[in-house]
């Protein structure tokens, strides 16, 4: 456990950019049919925005830095749900705060992480 935690620490970049490549391709790949509900994937929304907090949470523990950053992917994930209307899906507010919540989640199960495995001193 402790090598996947420091490994995601290691490479915190590389693992938040893929993280939010992986999101936008699914946020915006358009659909054949819109499902015949709107709302069944926020579970969805909460864990892929908890996931892609948590590698910077787990490296950058400044809450300033993480403040700024986690404002950033709410701004990214409000445009998101913009554009999808335009691409035959479809864009709700409720998306929007289920991404809010997954990054407070995120954020709090990476406090819980450096408090059980503290990052080493060099890496």
């Amino acid at each position: 456990m402790t090598i996947l935690i420091n490994l995601i620490r290691k490479y915190w970049i590389f693992n938040t950019l893929l993280i939010l490549t992986g999101i936008t391709v699914l946020s915006l790949s358009p659909l054949d049919n819109l499902p015949p509900v709107p709302g069944q994937d926020k579970t969805h929304h909460l864990i892929a925005y908890a996931a892609l907090i948590l590698p910077i949470a787990l490296k950058k523990t400044t809450s300033w830095y993480l403040l700024g950053i986690a404002v950033l992917f709410i701004i990214y994930s409000g445009a998101i749900e913009l554009i999808q209307p335009y691409i035959n899906r479809y864009g709700e507010f409720e998306d929007l705060l289920a991404n809010c919540v997954g990054l407070v989640c995120g954020w709090l199960i990476a406090q819980l992480i450096n408090r059980l495995f503290p990052a080493n001193s060099h890496s």
